[in-house]
């Protein structure tokens, strides 16, 4: 296997997850009979530029598809979000009218929707049948294709040349980098800006973050590293934010390299720095993360045999992909969580893909009682736990796996 970047052989282990299903593959109660596939989940890191990958095990067609489950917009902390992405970029870089953005990765409309409420012209790009449909029916312009070179000469030759052009949780996803990275470049026009957003490989570390690792993400930044891939691409990264979002993510901030006219702000180098001194540039910071992985599978594992002994009930909140990776990882089966609750519909009674717990709507947690939830979607912990407050008359307690196991 080689390097998605540089293409150096990789031998390098970062974690080995052994195998998983695909973690937004829910499954309907007669699937329950058919056979699952399990993929392997063994993870790199390249010794020369330092990209933390996966192998493409599975191809990105199989799993963005009209089946895939996630849609932004059940989230109203991530709504927020975009909402106040939108209007920072707009004051920002002096959209209007005359102006087009573009999002790779639009999903069902979750952000493009707040453009389009405020006059600006807009497209969006997103393979996914399903929820591509979703943002069509906000009134939307949605183009269903991969991105990459093929896609964005196509755009240029004819005349959609972003003023702004943008990807949330995108840049992970993309099994040809490279191909990617130059379509940004194509596409931008010579003074616009490209926005990313994706998960930071620091904290990933830092916190213990293993299971925000599966199939969808094939590479995981470094703001060192994908500095590097940019400027690789003729691309430069002027500014960068660090963002609470996921476990701690970062917002890159991209122009054409030619373009001199915008500065390189403070905030660039001393991400820089920070890395480089916990010696992200190093292969030895790499090693013993399967050890912390390691703790949280036992100590979760642990806790869980307990309540089943005492006869407490536990079950789980948000079928996410992260809970997925976690649940598959620790072994864990409907004997020791008797059910999960989401608000999507869309996820609603099907099956965790390898538990095989059921997914309930969040009326059932009121029948149930439960002793202990398991927030599996603990990036948004505060919105689930307020949601959730009326637990608390039964003396109900949450658990947060990650950074460790902790009862609240």
């Amino acid at each position: 296997m080689k390097c998605r970047f540089c293409k150096t052989e990789l031998s390098n282990v970062f974690i080995d997850l052994i195998n998983s299903p695909p973690s937004n593959s829910f499954l309907t109660e007669a699937e329950l009979n058919t056979p699952e596939i399990y993929y392997p989940l063994k993870i790199y890191t390249c010794q020369n530029c330092f990209l933390v990958q996966i192998d493409e095990y599975k191809q990105s067609d199989e799993i963005f598809n009209e089946k895939y489950a996630y849609f932004s917009s059940y989230s109203s902390t991530w709504l927020t979000h975009a909402k106040n992405y939108v209007n920072m970029a707009i004051g920002k870089f002096h959209l209007n009218k005359n102006s087009l953005v573009i999002e790779i990765a639009s999903n069902d409309g979750y952000l493009l929707q707040y453009f389009k409420e405020q006059g600006i012209p807009c497209l969006g790009i997103e393979p996914a049948s399903n929820v591509a449909a979703a943002a069509k029916e906000k009134g939307l312009n949605i183009i269903e294709e991969f991105f990459g070179t093929d896609l964005a000469r196509k755009l240029v030759a004819e005349g959609k040349v972003p003023d702004l052009l943008l990807g949330n949780n995108v840049l992970a996803h993309v099994p040809n980098l490279n191909d990617f990275i130059q379509g940004l470049k194509i596409l931008l026009n010579d003074k616009g800006v490209i926005t990313l957003e994706f998960p930071h490989l620091l904290k990933l570390i830092e916190n213990n973050q293993f299971d925000t690792i599966y199939h969808e993400h094939y590479s995981y930044f470094s703001f060192y590293t994908v500095n590097n891939i940019f400027k690789f691409h003729g691309l430069e990264i002027f500014d960068v934010e660090e963002l609470p979002t996921h476990g701690g993510s970062l917002r890159i901030y991209v122009k054409q390299a030619e373009d001199k006219s915008k500065v390189i702000f403070p905030s660039v180098e001393k991400l820089l720095n920070l890395e480089i001194s916990k010696k992200i540039n190093d292969i030895e910071y790499y090693k013993g993360f399967q050890n912390k992985a390691n703790t949280i599978k036992y100590d979760l594992t642990t806790f869980l045999i307990t309540q089943k002994r005492k006869g407490n009930l536990v079950i789980a909140y948000g079928a996410a992909a992260k809970g997925n990776t976690l649940l598959n990882y620790c072994g864990i089966k409907k004997d020791l969580i008797k059910f999960a609750v989401d608000i999507s519909p869309k996820k609603q009674d099907k099956f965790l893909p390898g538990s095989h717990i059921p997914i309930l709507h969040e009326s059932e947690i009121k029948k149930a009682k439960p002793k202990y939830i398991l927030i599996l979607a603990w990036n948004i912990k505060e919105e689930i736990m307020k949601q959730l407050n009326y637990v608390r008359e039964w003396n109900c307690k949450f658990v947060i796996p990650i950074p460790k196991v902790m009862i609240v």
